[in-house]
């Protein structure tokens, strides 16, 4: 019993690694497609999608969030502010330090990109039950963290 146990779960882990290559190919190519449409790249989209969901940030924020090298997140943020996506702007409480700012407008222009996408997924989940999409969430969160960290491997 346990030998099936065992390739039972050796073969979800095998779909699981297919599939989840899968995702990722077209959750990179979505969102480049998306950036594309706003002159972006994939790094510069999801950096902006970063700093909607948090608000102003430090570059050492961004580096520690997205995983990249600090002087890569300076080139990102200088193309970034000469594309009117962000500002630099001084830090409230210490002076020395500058917060990137999001410029709510242009990341509006974006949002519009994301509503077929948004409704196609609440469709999707109406087959699954509240525990099902509990433990994709649980599972994703997880992975997150795991990537993040396998992110910041590379790049250090």
């Amino acid at each position: 019993m346990a030998e099936t146990d065992d390739a039972r779960r050796a073969a979800a882990l095998e779909r699981l690694m297919t599939v989840g290559r899968q995702n990722s190919a077209v959750t990179v190519m979505f969102h480049s497609a998306i950036a594309a449409k706003q002159g972006l790249n994939a790094t510069e989209g999801k950096t902006l999608d970063y700093l909607q969901r948090q608000g102003p940030l430090t570059a050492k924020d961004l580096a520690e969030l997205t995983g990249l090298a600090p002087a890569s997140v300076t080139g990102l943020v200088d193309r970034l502010e000469a594309k009117g996506f962000v500002r630099r702007v001084k830090h409230p409480t210490d002076k020395r330090r500058v917060l990137v700012e999001p410029n709510e407008a242009k990341l509006a222009e974006l949002a519009g990109f994301f509503e077929d996408w948004t409704r196609d997924i609440v469709e999707v989940c109406a087959q699954f039950t509240t525990d099902e999409l509990e433990t994709v969430n649980r599972f994703l969160a997880v992975m997150t963290e795991q990537q993040r960290k396998a992110t910041a491997r590379l790049t250090d």
